[in-house]
């Protein structure tokens, strides 16, 4: 009338199989969370400057055209300082898009805009990478690489309109 050993090991060893289970999805994760990272970092930051230059043109100023920063080449825009910082700490930077307010037609108005265009970029982003993890979901994808793909554009995008409204 004693405690039978073997329901208790049959329990260490269940959970001795689930942990070395889980050990390749745990490095497979620790690898591609900085993956998806990248990959919506390097898309809502390009976007996001390539906005910026892109209001500055509309409303006046050719500098960002002339110095080839309204494009959708990562290349342009990144600095790779502070794309480690982002990947790392959370946060980062990108190159700023060169601006010359003296061309803008109105000052106020162009300096205005101009800012606004990244942030108001990230949000249009955002509800873009939150409607294709709706579609997803919706549609029976359940894959975790392109559901963590969504979340980090969603993520990193909030992150960067946060952070570029502050001076606000």
């Amino acid at each position: 009338s004693g405690l039978h050993p073997m329901p208790v090991v049959n329990m260490v060893t269940d959970v001795v199989v689930n942990i070395l289970r889980s050990v390749p999805f745990l490095i497979l994760m620790i690898l591609v969370t900085p993956l998806m990272r990248l990959i919506a970092v390097f898309l809502c930051l390009t976007v996001h400057e390539t906005c910026h230059g892109l209001a500055a043109y509309a409303l006046g100023d050719p500098t960002a055209k002339r110095e080839h920063r309204l494009s959708l080449n990562p290349l342009h825009h990144i600095d790779w300082v502070g794309l480690a910082c982002m990947l790392v700490l959370g946060f980062g930077w990108a190159k700023p898009v060169p601006i010359n307010p003296w061309n803008f037609r109105n000052l106020r108005q162009g300096m205005l805009l101009t800012a606004i265009a990244g942030p108001g970029s990230n949000a249009i982003q955002m509800i873009v990478w939150a409607l294709l993890l709706k579609l997803c979901v919706a549609v029976g994808i359940y894959d975790k690489f392109v559901l963590s793909v969504c979340s980090a554009g969603i993520s990193v995008n909030l992150m960067l309109m946060a952070f570029n409204l502050i001076p606000i």
